[in-house]
């Protein structure tokens, strides 16, 4: 995809929808049906759906998935996506923070890398939690701020600089912030405190590592032995280095209590 200049500020903003779909995705397409094992999949949320990517590869494992997103030209695009003759996803549009169902409505909710693109991500957390089924799951990937790059691009005396940015994380967070104003970026800590007090268990929480596909299609050697060498890493405790958190957690009682 490519950006010309008046569409940065938006790239920033929301982030790039994947508008392919390759190794990258179909990694982690595995890891959420993994995480959703033994669950009954009857109603499944994708929470910031974008296009529809996640959206319609995991309709043929679930009774009904509704993917929601605040930007309304993404929804309307994947509607217009959609594949014909497939099972149906129902798209909407409407924020995390104050998700249009009522308690206890999903067996499964999705959130792929969106927290950090939300005004308030422990509200978004605590509408999961309220919006989960006791036994649901969710499903988070978001950035993890052990990574060596900042991957949303920076701000820099005013204008946007696209692109992956060495050492921005390990600045002190105001520093950090101020570069980057525009996605979040998170630390174990950080994670665990939006879910606390919240009626909710653990199940897996670990760092992975992308699977560089953009570098695979430029240098398909060296990028399939960097994927290699780095996945492996998961393994180690040089995980902390990873791309993004990936979390499982599940709903542990029927009564949602509001912790505010």
């Amino acid at each position: 995809m490519t950006l010309q200049a008046n569409d940065f500020d938006k790239a920033a903003e929301r982030g790039v929808p994947s508008l392919v779909w390759r190794e990258g995705q179909e990694r982690r397409l595995g890891l959420i049906l993994g995480a959703a094992r033994g669950l009954h999949l009857g109603r499944v949320l994708v929470d910031g759906c974008g296009i529809g990517t996640y959206a319609s590869r995991l309709a043929p494992h679930a009774g009904q998935v509704i993917g929601l997103d605040i930007e309304v030209p993404r929804v309307q695009e994947a509607v217009e996506r959609r594949p014909a003759g497939g099972r149906e996803v129902h798209y909407l549009g409407g924020a995390g923070e104050h998700l249009p169902f009522q308690d206890d409505s999903f067996d499964l909710i999705l959130s792929h890398e969106v927290l950090e693109h939300v005004q308030d991500d422990r509200a978004v957390i605590r509408e999961i939690a309220r919006t989960l089924r006791p036994g649901g799951r969710l499903v988070l990937f978001c950035p993890n701020r052990g990574y060596p790059f900042e991957t949303h691009g920076i701000y820099w005396r005013g204008k946007y600089h696209f692109g992956n940015i060495p050492l921005v994380n390990y600045l002190p967070r105001r520093w950090r912030d101020r570069l980057a104003p525009h996605a979040k970026v998170y630390g174990r800590r950080d994670l665990e405190g939006l879910f606390a007090g919240l009626p909710v268990r653990l199940l897996e929480r670990r760092r992975v590592f992308g699977a560089y596909d953009n570098i695979i299609a430029r240098r398909p050697r060296f990028g399939r032995a960097l994927r290699a060498l780095l996945q492996a890493l998961e393994r180690t405790p040089l995980q902390a280095l990873g791309l993004s958190h990936f979390w499982v957690v599940e709903k542990v009682q029927a009564d949602f209590m509001d912790p505010r």
